[in-house]
């Protein structure tokens, strides 16, 4: 009997994987938390059930595997998730942002027997699959260096870099054509849409068989380029995925003589090599099927997939220090190369071990980070910031200067907090919400001592794209709707929604709105209004 899939994750690649498990009869389910796209769905794949939570396919008994297509932070937590339910898994690249995470993966997998898949498609693709027949067979010879671009202008992201966005399937077609992991690693690059975003990278792989191999990746291109070159002494390959089907594989019998102790190259018409037609990603989705089916190990497996991790973060740590060679270490001492790929400033008094910043991200001096605290992609703390313990800082951050952030909270991506702000302790700011410092603005006027002080006390929580005007107080446990804009005080425990926000009722700690008697119906606390909001009257533990 065939397994029964659900995607989750219907954007951009996963509205792809949804249509080939569907074609492969096994698509049983489609969870996302955009209800517009499952209505969509649920028109065209009249068969197929719909959610919008992830708990919702973890209660499924009958769901066998769980492909992930959501954006790389998320997939930790959620693959972890669904191995723990007993779920065999198939993650889009990358498997996940950090090796030790990767390697726990790994081990949960193996001790539960089930599969952790990982989507890097061009190992699927027939031409690939050929080409690395006629290496083994030694039809090229002695493979002296391989070369791999990936250029096209667009599509610009900006939550990953181009490393990140295009080099994965690169790093993954080279590793297995090499047949070995590379001892050292260089890359370089340009960032020219945003400061802190390559747009450009060249990375350079030396293997310790001597062989070479570069990726060039480009999302501001004249053209779409996806272009593989082998070269071996007695023949070179071209896998050009941009050319029709039959032309997509060539081999060059071109050789280098010597005559009178002069190199002269004897060039030949290429040869076009036959491969048979069949979708890539057709058949990576039916190889996912066979493993759980018929017990077999992924190609792709994770164990594959944290070899190209380890290479992307040796890479990302080379491009943001200006192309220092990385020497790459074994699989055996994961945990001690994650701690060496943690960058921060000298000024920072803490050990590297007591907190977690991604390699792109970038701290300025005088800043304090409270232990625990993870900092990811493409953030930038100010000086004079501080940041309590145990927080979340997402991706594309910009904190400070001279803000002060308690512990607990989370920041996610795309939030600027600004000189005159202040969270307390386990405050939540969802993504692209917005803080203001200054009321009236001016770009040829300078304001800044005109800044206005915002506080956000404990426990707090800003939704999605809400905004903040400067100057206000945002009561404990007040709980702002997304994209709200707030103008005034907001009471403790207040629940605000709207532009601009009016309150619409009350909230418990626990994040549950209250009823008319302000009890909670799901931890049963019991509150009373005062003058500042609401104070607890009864505490219940749930």
């Amino acid at each position: 009997m065939m397994a029964a899939i659900a995607v989750v994750g219907s954007g951009y690649w996963g509205k792809n994987l949804i249509r080939n498990f569907h074609d492969l009869g096994a698509l049983t389910l489609i969870c996302d938390k955009n209800e517009t796209l499952l209505s969509g769905f649920k028109q065209q794949y009249l068969n197929v059930d719909v959610c919008l939570a992830f708990n919702d396919v973890m209660g499924r008994s009958d769901i066998d595997g769980i492909v992930i297509a959501t954006p790389a932070e998320t997939h930790f937590p959620l693959i972890r998730e669904a191995l723990f339910a007993g779920k065999h898994v198939f993650a889009e690249k990358p498997l996940v942002l950090h090796e030790h995470e990767a390697v726990e993966l790994i081990e949960l997998a193996k001790a539960k027997s089930l599969v952790l898949m990982v989507g890097h498609l061009l190992q699927y693709h027939p031409a690939f699959i050929r080409l690395k027949e006629l290496i083994r067979s030694g039809e090229l010879g002695r493979i002296n260096y391989i070369y791999s671009n990936r250029l096209n202008l667009g599509k610009i992201r900006r939550e990953e870099n181009i490393l990140w966005s295009f080099a994965p399937h690169d790093v993954s077609m080279i590793l297995s054509l090499a047949g070995e992991e590379p001892e050292s690693v260089i890359a370089t690059g340009g960032n020219y849409l945003h400061r802190k975003i390559a747009d450009v990278t060249t990375t350079h792989l030396i293997f310790p068989s001597g062989l070479r191999a570069h990726i060039f990746v480009s999302w501001l291109h004249p053209f779409k380029e996806q272009k593989l070159v082998v070269v071996g002494d007695r023949k070179m390959a071209v896998f050009d995925d941009t050319q029709p089907w039959e032309d997509k594989l060539h081999l060059f019998a071109h050789e280098i003589k010597w005559q009178n102790n002069i190199p002269v190259p004897t060039k030949a018409d290429p040869e076009r090599v036959e491969i048979p037609r069949e979708e890539p990603l057709r058949s990576e989705c039916r190889h996912f099927l066979d493993c759980i089916e018929k017990d077999i190990l992924p190609i792709t497996d994770g164990e594959e997939g944290l070899r190209v991790l380890r290479v992307l973060n040796a890479a990302q740590s080379s491009l943001v220090n200006n192309g220092e060679s990385i020497d790459l270490i074994k699989a055996d001492q994961v945990s001690k190369d994650e701690k060496g790929l943690l960058k921060v400033h000298p000024s920072i008094e803490k050990e590297p071990s007591d907190f977690f910043i991604h390699p792109s991200s970038v701290i300025d001096e005088g800043c304090e980070i409270g232990s625990g605290t993870k900092i990811w992609h493409f953030s930038h703390i100010l000086s004079g910031s501080k940041i309590g313990t145990n927080c979340n800082i997402g991706q594309n951050a910009m904190i400070g200067p001279d803000v002060v952030i308690g512990s607990g909270c989370k920041i996610q991506n795309n939030v600027s907090i600004y000189k005159g702000v202040t969270l307390e302790d386990d405050v939540f700011c969802g993504p692209s919400m917005v803080f203001t410092n200054v009321y009236n603005p001016r770009a040829h006027i300078s304001r800044m001592s005109q800044i206005r002080k915002t506080l956000v006390r404990r426990g707090a929580t800003i939704g999605a794209n809400a905004t903040i005007i400067c100057g206000v107080t945002v009561g404990q446990y007040a709980f702002i709707g997304a994209g709200a804009t707030v103008n005034k005080e907001v009471p403790d425990h207040a629940l605000v929604a709207g532009v601009p926000a009016r309150q619409i009722g009350w909230v418990c700690s626990c994040g549950e709105r209250l009823n008319d008697a302000l009890i909670c119906n799901a931890c049963n606390n019991k509150y009373s209004q005062e003058a500042c909001g609401l104070e607890i009257l009864i505490s219940c533990k749930r």
